[in-house]
């Protein structure tokens, strides 16, 4: 059984319930309608700004926070069927990641058609560009999710998670610039890749590449420590 078959199976098992993939546009789309008017019409930013950043909120609910799935087939055993299977541990995983990678590439896609309705103007190889960046970063956040769901357990990863994204999302400069924060907070979001992420993405969208480069390396090096991480837990609790 390859990741591309566990992908497929549990991409039927999500696009079955539509309440998953709307629920989960629900709050950057609440965003866009009743901040962005505010955000834009006061000259506070524009929608090539406040658009990125509610892409970096959108991957950080959706894959940040898809550990849950984990507790929920430990809870009902789902995992230990699993482990009967002829799938090697890392199909998997490989194969719940790209599952959140598809599911967050739609409701990606729908926020920014939703974004060029309001006044979003970004060009179409920009906007293009900004997804993929996303999405490969997104495979690096739902494995780090599955690895921590794993080690944490039932009861402790729902509270840690929900706590963990908040501070994420303000770190990643999403929603507030974090130019003219203190120097210690500057520098504690320069270490996470979702800032330099935001940052090449409003670059992108504004028809620049300035931080692209920087915002590359920063997603591969995540993508190095994420993904053979994830890949160690989850063949050692599914052992």
């Amino acid at each position: 059984m390859t990741a591309f078959v566990v992908a497929a199976h549990y991409l039927r098992e999500t696009f079955r319930n539509t309440f998953v993939i709307v629920f989960g546009v629900v709050q950057p789309a609440l965003y866009l309608v009743l901040f962005g008017p505010v955000f834009t019409g006061s000259g506070v930013g524009t929608w090539d700004v406040l658009v990125p950043g509610l892409l970096m909120q959108l991957a950080l609910l959706t894959c940040g926070l898809t550990g849950f799935n984990i507790v929920f087939d430990h809870r009902f055993g789902v995992l230990e069927r699993l482990r009967v299977t002829p799938a090697s541990r890392f199909a998997l995983l490989v194969g719940r990641v790209m599952k959140d990678a598809v599911l967050l590439l739609v409701q990606a896609v729908v926020l920014l058609v939703l974004a060029v309705a309001f006044g979003l103007r970004a060009s179409v190889p920009g906007m293009a560009a900004g997804l993929a960046l996303v999405i490969v970063m997104s495979l690096g956040l739902a494995a780090l999710s599955y690895a921590a769901a794993l080690t944490l357990g039932d009861e402790l990863f729902p509270p840690v998670a929900g706590t963990a994204v908040v501070p994420l999302l303000l770190l990643s400069g999403a929603l507030l610039p974090m130019e003219g924060a203190p120097a210690w907070l500057d520098a504690a979001s320069q270490a996470t890749p979702f800032r330099h992420v935001v940052d090449a993405l409003r670059s992108l969208f504004a028809g620049s590449a300035a931080g692209v480069g920087q915002a590359v390396l920063g997603v591969a090096l995540f993508l190095a420590v994420a993904l053979p991480l994830a890949t160690r837990v989850f063949g050692r609790e599914n052992a």
